[in-house]
């Protein structure tokens, strides 16, 4: 894909900037200002599903994750925010079912499998979520990043089936 141009990336790091400080309409305003061929760019796609993900509108993060998965399907983000869209608009097993064919290319993402484990629970699949959360883990150790993981997952309330028979997750 082509780079942008100087003055297209001074607008998508204005509209970054808006998102950060929570301001939808001027990051929106920043992105319109982008050359009208060039916002098809997955970094543009990447910061507008980001606004869209802010404002809660999951069938135009889901349309934007598409997009990504189709132009840059080495990148996890299209996998990640496309199932993750789908989940919030409530089609958790399509979000599962999307998802599980991105572990052929990143078996090495925790993201992926945590995500995974999430939907397993959801959808009541315990044993699963169990066995995808301890990859999960797995993975965590080795990049010595467990704690982060620890405290997001305590904090998932995808996760809470797993709790309420007092299961422990092995990490």
């Amino acid at each position: 894909m082509d780079e942008l141009e100087p003055q297209d990336m001074m607008h998508l790091n204005a509209a970054e900037g808006w998102l950060g400080l929570g301001d939808l309409i001027e990051a929106s305003a920043e992105l319109q200002q982008i050359t009208p061929a060039k916002r098809m760019h997955p970094a543009v796609l990447e910061v507008r599903h980001n606004l869209c993900a802010q404002a809660k509108c999951w069938e135009e993060c889901l349309v934007m994750a598409e997009a990504l998965v189709a132009l840059a399907p080495e990148a996890t983000f299209g996998w990640i925010h496309r199932s993750f869209a789908l989940h919030e608009l409530k089609r958790t097993q399509e979000a599962l079912d999307r998802l599980r064919p991105a572990l052929t290319f990143f078996k090495d993402d925790i993201t992926v499998h945590y995500n995974l484990a999430c939907y397993e629970c959801v959808l009541g699949n315990l044993g699963a979520a169990k066995l995808r959360l301890a990859a999960a883990f797995k993975l965590a150790r080795k990049q010595n990043c467990v704690g982060e993981w620890q405290a997001q997952m305590s904090q998932d309330p995808d996760l809470k089936p797993l709790w309420k028979d007092g299961d422990e997750i092995e990490n």
